[in-house]
């Protein structure tokens, strides 16, 4: 039985976890790069974008949630026959309406460090990230099957 229970949360997990597309262009030249994102159940995950012959890795964290959940208690006095208390609840979700937000730090082998602001939903959204000189580079996001 326990071997059912660890395989289910394996499953729910790797059902879970989510991966972007990066692409990014300077905002001083037309110029795309890339990169490529994941992480397990939207809060937080591995980073990693090309810029010319320089590789940069970190994490992200998300900052505000994408959407919210929590439970909604209802209930009455019910009388089925027997005169009972009765309640139901359940587990409700709903959407952020400005989207999730997240924040990413990374670092080349360099030591050079690219700061990344993200916000988006339902897999796609955009952000913008600045490199230790200040130049900015405006980001596309759009989710992708992840990586074996």
């Amino acid at each position: 039985m326990r071997q059912l229970i660890v395989a289910a949360a394996v499953l729910a997990l790797t059902g879970c976890a989510t991966a972007y597309n990066l692409t990014l262009m300077p905002r001083d030249s037309g110029k795309l790069y890339s990169g490529y994102a994941d992480g397990i159940q939207g809060t937080e995950g591995r980073i990693s974008i090309t810029i010319e012959d320089k590789t940069y890795s970190g994490t992200w964290v998300a900052t505000i949630p994408e959407r919210s959940t929590g439970y909604a208690f209802g209930g009455g006095y019910g009388w089925g026959g027997r005169g009972h208390w009765g309640g139901l609840g359940g587990t409700i979700s709903m959407d952020n309406p400005q989207g999730g937000e997240s924040k990413a730090l990374l670092t080349a082998t360099d030591g050079s460090g690219l700061r990344c602001d993200f916000r988006g939903t339902w897999g796609q959204g955009g952000g913008v990230c600045r490199d230790d000189r200040g130049r900015e580079y405006d980001v596309q996001l759009r989710s992708t099957p992840p990586r074996g």
